[in-house]
């Protein structure tokens, strides 16, 4: 509720001021900045005319609050530098109060949005429940149990029937070494001989 507040307050207050300026004419507001020492009198007087009305509805309305108060801010600041800094604080002596509490008002309405209550906050709470509404309708991930797939990602090679082997060192007949150290045992033993001097 405050930023309504402050919005339309600051925007009847730079529309009163564009009108004004609109009123009496680009021409002789021109005029008015050329005496006054402002750069580009007559673009500056375009600028600040459009700026103070359509901007100052815009912050009315709460749309486009940030873009509007930060043209509003750099309408001011020209005001403040080229019009006001030399006249004091007063108003009344032509001095900075008006100009620098209307810049104060639109550095926060840049910082901190118009508020919820304008055709920003509106627009915003639209695009909220759209993007609620779209991700309560979308599916739920829902993990395939167990994990992940342990299965390797590379493909398999058929491994081949075992053949039987014979035993390390065994020959063509399947003998292994411990049999082959006996059959050259055997074959090695040498009969024995009877002794002829025996009787």
């Amino acid at each position: 509720m405050a930023a309504l507040i402050a919005r339309v307050v600051i925007g009847v207050i730079f529309v009163a001021h564009g009108l004004q300026k609109w009123t009496a004419g680009l021409g002789a507001i021109s005029a008015g900045f050329t005496e006054m020492g402002v750069p580009l009198p007559q673009a500056s007087a375009a600028f600040a005319t459009i700026v103070e009305v359509v901007c100052g509805v815009l912050l009315i309305l709460g749309l486009a609050v940030r873009v509007s108060a930060a043209l509003l801010l750099i309408d001011m600041i020209g005001a403040l530098v080229f019009v006001h800094a030399a006249g004091g604080v007063f108003v009344t002596e032509g001095g900075w109060e008006l100009v620098a509490a209307l810049g104060a008002v639109c550095l926060l309405l840049i910082a901190l949005g118009g508020g919820r209550i304008g055709l920003d906050g509106i627009i915003h709470a639209v695009h909220r429940r759209r993007s609620r509404r779209a991700a309560a309708t979308e599916p739920a991930y829902e993990p395939v149990p167990g994990g992940l797939d342990n299965a390797p990602t590379r493909p398999t090679v058929m491994e081949e029937p075992q053949r039987d082997v014979p035993p390390q060192g065994s020959g063509a007949s399947g003998l292994d070494d411990r049999d082959m150290r006996d059959v050259d045992r055997l074959l090695g033993d040498e009969p024995t001989r009877p002794n002829p001097r025996k009787p």
